[in-house]
């Protein structure tokens, strides 16, 4: 008979060997290249450097947001960040205006003779188009010791970004060049690819000068604005004709311009903006704790997820029914434990940590998971789920697909008939009833409540009713009823994707339309439906000679049916 076994890998790593940045000595500071915008961009150094600072002084606008979500990030994967970094604006000075090479040196040295743990961020590399080099020689001066971590750099990154390769086994030259008012562009006239910096609000006096030393008017032209973001923007076009595109399509810096004729592999090469979810704007209407994997697969299909809250998972109103199971489990009272969700193995194991119980406590208890998520969270914790059903089966990974698995009641083989079900306030009684009928006596546990959240901020709930918001994907039926109740129902322009014919079913009865169904129960697979859908949508947009749009750029006036 399989027993519950302790996973000897995750029960012998304690947290305090989990990898810190090491921490420096008095007044140190390190010099971080930032990248282009991308915060995946980041290496590894800066990541551990930026949460183990103690000030960080940014360089743009958008450097206090990366810091963020650098720092959350980590906390998702278990380390813990410093206390909250004290954030210093080293880009501007108070009264709006950029400050000078010089200006910055003085605030980056102020705060490394603090004797701090100091983060200089810096947009892509800090040695490269940035003032890191004269910054770091006013703290070299100072007698304080510096690191310089490098970035990568919009050069490089942008292009790249928008399926250019600045050089190929034909074209092996390029030239960077940073425009002002004399620049050479002789020079330059038989370069084969120019990458040029700061050139937006110029390029058509630039393209002019550039045909009149030489170079072809139907050379190829690449304009990329805010490049590596879920907002970058790219423009093709030739010397000719460049000028006046750029003014019709309201290109604003920052943008990275490439001229020649590696700009024609974008064609082939474009992956980025042309991921099936590119710059659509989801809603992902679920607990805090259980958005964060939803949200990283959508952003792997271009999309840009916010979070938004639905339910708050709180502790029983009365906490006597499950201290009572879990002294019975401790006691051997029960030959098996149910686990439906996450969030049951989570108040489990903090009831665990409260009695100072671990793992030890489950040998000789056999577990079962209603899906691969839930053992997953039962692995996590040191543990096997002996009974998981398989998601090709004909109930797939749900309650009753794991009553479909579960074995009868034999007195000759189970010297207990009890199984412990903790699980939450709002949970149907199918898996208790089958259950009973195969023969065990389930101690049905209140484990955790689910309550509506608080109603989201103004904004985003305008953002809702108005059309938006490109997508809104529903987890539960509850997600649904929860939504509409806090915020309103969404706009008919607003794509609405569900994990189940129930959550499809609750849609239709909230006036809703669905238009995209996951094949089985799964968040991965909910994702990849919905970007299936906005693949053959761009799909259809293009084979109809039609520019490629997001779906809260059109507003039907009566596209969902009514209730």
């Amino acid at each position: 008979m399989t027993r519950a076994t302790t996973a000897k890998k995750a029960a012998s790593t304690p947290a305090a060997q989990v990898h810190t940045a090491p921490r420096q000595g008095p007044g140190f500071t390190a010099f971080v290249g930032t990248g282009p915008g991308d915060p995946d961009l980041l290496t590894v150094r800066a990541v551990r450097l930026i949460q183990d600072a103690d000030v960080i002084i940014t360089e743009e606008p958008g450097h206090a947001d990366l810091v963020s979500v650098v720092r959350a990030r980590v906390a998702q994967v278990g380390e813990e960040p410093a206390g909250e970094p004290e954030i210093i604006d080293g880009g501007f000075g108070e009264d709006g205006q950029p400050l000078t090479h010089a200006a910055r040196a003085k605030v980056v040295v102020k705060q490394a003779k603090r004797g701090l743990r100091v983060v200089r961020l810096l947009g892509g590399d800090p040695f490269l188009y940035a003032s890191g080099p004269e910054e770091a020689q006013a703290v070299a001066k100072a007698n304080l010791a510096f690191e310089v971590v490098p970035g990568v750099s919009s050069v490089g990154a942008v292009p790249a970004y928008a399926g250019i390769p600045l050089t190929t086994k034909d074209h092996r030259e390029v030239a960077v060049v940073t425009c002002g008012d004399k620049v050479d562009w002789s020079r330059y006239a038989d370069t084969p690819t120019l990458v040029l910096l700061s050139a937006v609000g110029q390029i058509g006096d630039i393209a002019k000068q550039l045909v009149a030393v030489g170079r072809s008017p139907q050379t190829p032209v690449a304009i990329t604005r805010v490049g590596t973001t879920t907002e970058q923007q790219t423009i093709t076009s030739t010397l000719e004709h460049v000028g006046a595109e750029a003014r019709a399509a309201r290109i604003a810096p920052p943008a990275i311009i490439v001229i020649g004729a590696v700009v024609d592999l974008r064609e082939k090469l474009s992956w980025f903006e042309t991921k099936p979810l590119f710059g659509w704007r989801v809603l992902v209407p679920r607990t805090k704790e259980q958005s964060a994997s939803l949200s990283n697969r959508l952003r792997e299909f271009g999309g840009v997820p916010e979070e938004v809250p639905t339910i708050s998972v709180e502790p029983p109103r009365n906490p006597q029914q499950m201290d009572k199971a879990v002294r019975g489990l401790v006691e051997g009272r029960y030959e098996w434990i149910a686990f439906t969700s996450v969030n049951a193995v989570k108040a489990v194991r903090e009831k665990f940590e409260e009695y100072g119980l671990d793992a030890r406590a489950f040998s000789g208890l056999k577990i079962a998971a209603v899906g691969e998520k839930t053992a997953q969270a039962i692995a996590d914790w040191g543990l096997r789920a002996d009974l998981v059903p398989s998601a090709d089966g004909s109930a797939g990974q749900s309650a009753a697909g794991l009553l479909e698995i579960w074995p009868e009641y034999d007195e000759q083989l189970d010297p207990i008939n009890r199984v412990f079900l903790p699980r939450a306030d709002i949970a149907t009684e199918n898996l208790v009833a089958g259950l009973i009928d195969l023969g065990w006596e389930c101690d049905d546990v209140t484990a955790y409540r689910t309550v509506r959240a608080a109603p989201p901020p103004a904004p985003t709930r305008d953002a809702i009713k108005t059309g938006k918001f490109d997508a809104v994907v529903f987890t539960s039926s509850s997600t649904v009823r929860n939504l509409v109740g806090i915020a309103g129902k969404p706009h008919p322009s607003t794509i609405i994707a569900v994990i189940g014919p129930a959550t499809a079913k609750t849609a239709e009865e909230h006036g809703l339309r669905v238009d995209v169904l996951a094949p089985k129960p799964d968040v991965e697979l909910l994702v990849e439906a919905l970007a299936d859908f906005g693949a053959s949508r761009r799909a259809a947009l293009l084979e109809a000679g039609e520019p490629v749009t997001k779906p809260s750029d059109r507003k039907p006036s009566a596209r969902r049916k009514k209730a």
